[in-house]
């Protein structure tokens, strides 16, 4: 048979600052490459190739920010699990 285990108030948590950390690490990362392409911009004589180094840049830029909203939303969300897994238990009577 198998067993079902609940996940308690300190999983959600941890799991919380793990994706904070995660998207700390993120928000980071995705300050440094703006930080960069807005010094190294892309400087092509080909219109094509151009078109391509901005295409590139956009979409590395939109992953780091995907990344910041992902890793922030999960962490808000397990924070909120978490209160709302202590204030349950506060509130239960104890059997």
């Amino acid at each position: 048979m198998a067993e079902t285990t609940s996940k308690g108030p300190l999983s959600y948590l941890s799991g919380s600052l793990t994706s904070g950390l995660f998207c700390a690490i993120s928000v980071w990362i995705t300050l440094r490459l703006i930080n960069y392409y807005s010094l190294h911009p892309p400087q092509y004589s080909q219109q094509f190739a151009q078109s391509i180094a901005t295409a590139l840049k956009t979409l590395i830029i939109g992953s780091g920010c995907v990344a910041v909203f992902s890793f922030g939303l999960i962490a808000a969300g397990l924070l909120l699990l978490f209160f709302q897994a202590v204030f349950q238990n506060e509130t239960k009577p104890a059997a």
